[in-house]
């Protein structure tokens, strides 16, 4: 089953020398979970200043810069993972380096029909 692991944090938690080394820990880690078969996909997110948030009410589209909503953490990134269960997820994003000071939220993904999806 697929898992979406976000990763949520203060942003300004880190300074620039500890995002590389964050950078290049979660490398690490997908490399290792690709080797073991669980690597889907992963990729952190630009500042939640370059957000832009879109709604469409009554029909109207609105279109708004910054995040969903203002919160003490944000999203900061992402692990997508192929994993047995829910303890197996688990047991993978407390291998994410932001866990040791954030966030990671973990969600299974809802898979659509095959016929839904463009081939």
């Amino acid at each position: 089953m697929r898992y979406m692991l976000l990763i949520y944090a203060d942003e300004q938690i880190l300074s620039q020398d500890e995002r590389e080394a964050c950078y290049q820990k979660s490398a690490q880690l997908a490399r290792d979970l690709d080797s073991a078969g669980h690597f889907i996909s992963t990729a952190p997110l630009q500042s939640v200043s370059m957000a832009t948030s879109v709604r469409v009410r009554e029909g109207k589209r609105v279109v708004t810069d910054g995040p969903f909503a203002e919160t003490r953490e944000q999203l900061g990134g992402y692990f997508m993972v192929d994993a047995e269960n829910l303890d197996e997820a688990i047991a993978i994003a407390s291998r994410i380096p932001g866990a040791g000071w954030g966030t990671v939220e973990v969600r299974p993904v809802s898979e659509l029909p095959k016929d839904m999806l463009p081939e």
